[in-house]
Formats: C-alpha cells, structure tokens, sequence
C-alpha cells in the first residue's frame, strides 16, 4: 500500500510545479497581481518485514513494518504586477536574501576551500 501511496504521489509532482510556484491571479486596487514563490518538497515511505533469529538480548521475532512522511516550504520571492507600463516582477527582497544565503554560502566555502588546498600544497613543496 505504501508503495503504491508513494508512487501516485511522484506521479503527480510535475503537475504541481507551477500551480504551487504562481499564485492566483487576484486584483488590488486596479492591479492585477500573481504571486511568485520558490517551492520545495519531499516525501518518502518504508516498509520491511523479515524474521529475527533468537539472540541473549532479545528472542525470535517476526518484522513488519511502514511508515511515511513528506514536508515543504514555499518562500514567497514577489510577485508580477500589472500596470500602465506592463507587467513588471516586484521582488520581495527579505524572500530573496533567505532564497539565495545558501547558494552564497556554498561559492564562498567552496572559496575557502580551495585557498586552504592551495595553501597547504604551498607548504608541502
């Protein structure tokens, strides 16, 4: 069951994407907006079974087992705005500096870590 559960479940994430990514279009104050958000998610599931031999801690059993779970985030980075001049993307720039800190974090550790080869092959010549 679960495996069936999990698989309808990653059958249908490529339909999902830009449902969840772009919001609906609403009106405010004679402008028409749709929401923009970066979405992520996971889901997963187990199952087991089997026989346990008898051991001095713990006698013979029989295994069984599931279990499931899934999560997600949606960071909202702004939202396209319709106006006189056309349609512009307004970011949201607190979203955008939460959005892109890890991606900055990574060039620079990646940075750091070539400098401390870099380094380190300079002490050994």
């Amino acid at each position: 069951m679960a495996e069936r559960l999990v698989e309808k479940l990653a059958g249908s994430v490529p339909s999902w994407g830009a449902r969840i990514a772009y919001g609906e279009k609403s009106t405010v104050g004679g402008q028409d907006i749709v929401p923009v958000a970066i979405v992520a998610f996971g889901f997963g599931a187990g199952e087991g079974s089997g026989e346990t031999p008898p051991t001095e801690r713990m006698p013979q059993g029989k295994g069984e087992g599931s279990g499931g779970g899934g999560g997600g985030i949606a960071l909202p980075i702004g939202a396209y705005v319709s106006g006189p001049s056309g349609t512009v993307f307004k970011p949201n720039s607190v979203a955008l500096v939460i959005a892109i800190t890890p991606i900055v974090m990574s060039v620079a550790a990646a940075i750091a870590s070539v400098s401390a080869v870099r380094n380190a092959v300079k002490l050994l010549r």
